[in-house]
């Protein structure tokens, strides 16, 4: 990835990427070429996750019949983890009044994550990936769904259909494009033009950003 010093995130920003993102799509190598999924993942710290993955590690799953499980290839695979993105337009900067020597852009925050592909096809472990998952993203509801609301022959069946994986992390190369290379009038700009537009979510990003 093609990262400019003034796009570098620091580790703290990285680890809330990893820890509050909702899905990625996991890329691996197979004999039939590159293979690629989208699903949701939890971020497993490096204090977590033990002396074989000193960097942490994504924990996962993916349907039975998905055939990516059997055909990824030994080697690194890649989980290309987004945060909030948007549309720039120059229409915001304060210097498109100066001298209109500006160009739309797009802002984005990211981290391609590299790791060892490893299977799980253990109900037991694939039953604890699941309740990490949903216990994650109910945790904003007043009344959160539970493992245990559901049947339990059912919840067995649906865990049949389903195989663990884990991406242990070899390295992280993560970007956070947020306009840090504009002049203070234009950041203001744009973080203006984002409320305006009610992508809170991206203008809450940029002003974190702000050099």
């Amino acid at each position: 990835m093609y990262i400019p010093a003034h796009f570098t995130p620091d580790q703290a920003l990285v680890d809330e990427l990893l820890r509050n993102h909702g899905a990625a799509d996991l890329v691996t190598v197979t004999d039939q070429g590159l293979v690629a999924t989208m699903l949701p993942f939890i971020y497993v710290p490096p204090t977590d996750s033990g002396a074989a993955a000193p960097l942490g590690s994504l924990h996962g799953h993916l349907a039975r019949n998905n055939d990516q499980w059997k055909l990824t290839a030994a080697g690194e695979s890649l989980a290309i983890v987004r945060g909030p993105d948007a549309y720039i337009t120059p229409g915001w900067y304060a210097t498109k009044l100066e001298h209109g020597r500006v160009v739309p852009t797009w802002n984005y925050v990211t981290a391609h994550v590299y790791g060892r592909f490893v299977v799980h096809d253990d109900p037991v472990w694939t039953e604890d990936l699941v309740r990490r998952l949903t216990a994650k993203h109910e945790a904003y509801r007043d009344h959160p769904w539970s493992v245990d609301d559901a049947p339990r022959p059912y919840i067995e069946g649906q865990l049949r259909a389903i195989v663990g994986i884990e991406l242990e992390i070899t390295r992280i190369e993560a970007k956070a494009k947020l306009s840090q290379n504009r002049s203070p009038a234009d950041i203001d700009g744009v973080i203006a033009g984002l409320r305006a537009r009610g992508d809170e979510e991206s203008a809450d990003a940029t002003e974190r950003a702000r050099p």
